[in-house]
């Protein structure tokens, strides 16, 4: 229970510094933090836990993205409409799903196997970014599905960023997961106590 704590914790730390992190030249690729830890939760944690990282994970993205426009009546003296471009409750679907996809090679990971994984944190990071720019497509009149050079960098590039510093979230939160004394790879034999 401690080290799921830690790891919202760290989820919601890792979200607000994303924002602090400028995007890479030369075509604006945004480092995502905070799936990736929520990933290394999703084969660190049994499934409860898992899909309660990806519902709060969920949460916290949405709300910090969601976008609403309201349009005021002075006339009528009231909201006249509301347009929201970014759903709230998208991305709890979308990260319970990918946390349930990266859950499935928990048995691998637990007998101490990692490589799979941090590949597998960047593709699943890429489907994130994917998915918010198809929601955003088509939630815009009109709909224009537009893939040139440059979205398929800011896709595939926060994929490739995830992908390369996943191996050291991971490293960090597996020692984080021994000092509280919880042990994420269990299947790979005796580890030292401290």
């Amino acid at each position: 229970m401690r080290f799921f704590g830690i790891l919202l914790v760290a989820m919601f730390f890792a979200l607000i510094g994303e924002h602090f992190i400028a995007p890479l030249a030369p075509y604006g690729v945004r480092v995502l933090l905070m799936p990736m830890i929520m990933f290394y939760g999703a084969l660190a944690l049994p499934l409860p836990g898992m899909l309660a990282l990806a519902f709060c994970g969920g949460l916290m993205w949405d709300a910090l993205s969601t976008n609403m426009e309201i349009v005021w009546s002075a006339e009528q003296m009231k909201v006249a409409d509301i347009n929201v471009e970014v759903a709230l409750g998208w991305s709890i679907v979308v990260f319970a799903l990918l946390s349930g996809f990266m859950s499935g090679f928990r048995p691998l990971f637990q007998r101490g196997r990692w490589e799979v994984h941090c590949l597998l944190s960047g593709v699943c990071t890429a489907i994130i970014v994917l998915a918010e720019y198809l929601m955003l497509t088509f939630r815009r009149e009109p709909v224009l599905l537009f893939f040139d050079h440059e979205v398929w960098w800011r896709i595939s590039g926060a994929g490739l960023a995830a992908a390369l510093l996943a191996p050291g979230i991971y490293f960090l939160f597996n020692y984080v997961a021994f000092f509280v004394g919880y042990d994420p790879q269990p299947a790979r034999g005796p580890v030292r106590t401290r």
